[in-house]
């Protein structure tokens, strides 16, 4: 069955925005496994701007379902990785002027730097996941380096068809699909994520190679009418029905 990812970032950021205790990240964590999550992803950005140390910190703790910690590859957050060594570490591009994450990590510009720096977390028993485009350079070069995973961006895919253009939409989608069909050619892991929303889902959801989809911001957004369980099961639902 594909797998939901559940994104906490956005929890923390209206926590955040007041900088009081509410609402909490680690209570919508277990909201998400109730209401059939299978994982909890969670951004330790460098300018803590979301999630935050103590959040990390209570969410290994606390969590019953894997922890999927997304970094950049910097020594400060490898160093928290390999002290906590979650389930799975997703390695991301970030730069501080940003709103969110804009692409997928240049691999095959850096392969000998990634290598170095993913090799410690694979030794701790951490997946590696590396977050990148549908590029067969980028993909080629994370089954190279040792990379367990490769989360493919969706945000390109969800931009266009948000934006009504439904030819590079379409295009994108190809893309996405060789992409996908590519990487699990070579061993890899299959997820994707960045945009997702129950309009845009299904034809993600239907590619076969996807294992994991990963989705925070819609669902926190969706859950303001209708609360997290129930944006949850629809996302589920709708996942489900295009696999099928």
């Amino acid at each position: 069955m594909l797998r939901l990812g559940v994104n906490i970032d956005h929890v923390a950021t209206i926590r955040n925005a007041r900088g009081t205790p509410w609402p909490d990240p680690l209570r919508a964590a277990r909201l998400a496994e109730q209401a059939g999550a299978d994982g909890i992803t969670a951004h330790l950005r460098e300018d803590r701007r979301h999630i935050t140390d103590a959040d990390i910190d209570a969410l290994m703790r606390e969590l019953r379902l894997p922890l999927n910690l997304e970094m950049a590859a910097t020594a400060e957050m490898q160093a928290i990785a390999l002290r906590h060594r979650p389930h799975a570490v997703c390695i991301v591009p970030e730069k501080r002027e940003e709103r969110t994450t804009e692409g997928g990590l240049d691999v095959a510009g850096q392969e000998t730097r990634m290598a170095d720096f993913i090799a410690p977390l694979r030794d701790a028993g951490s997946r590696v996941s590396l977050f990148i485009g549908h590029e067969p350079a980028q993909i080629q070069a994370a089954a190279r380096i040792g990379a367990a995973v490769v989360e493919l961006h969706t945000g390109a895919y969800c931009d266009f068809d948000t934006e009504g253009d439904t030819a590079r939409r379409d295009a994108e989608l190809t893309g996405l699909r060789d992409g996908a069909a590519l990487a699990a050619d070579l061993g890899l892991e299959v997820h994707a994520g960045h945009g997702l929303t129950f309009a845009t889902v299904g034809p993600i959801a239907a590619i076969p190679q996807i294992a994991e989809l990963n989705i925070g911001h819609f669902l926190i957004a969706e859950s303001v009418f209708t609360g997290l369980d129930q944006a949850i099961r629809q996302m589920r639902r709708c996942m489900d029905e295009a696999r099928s």
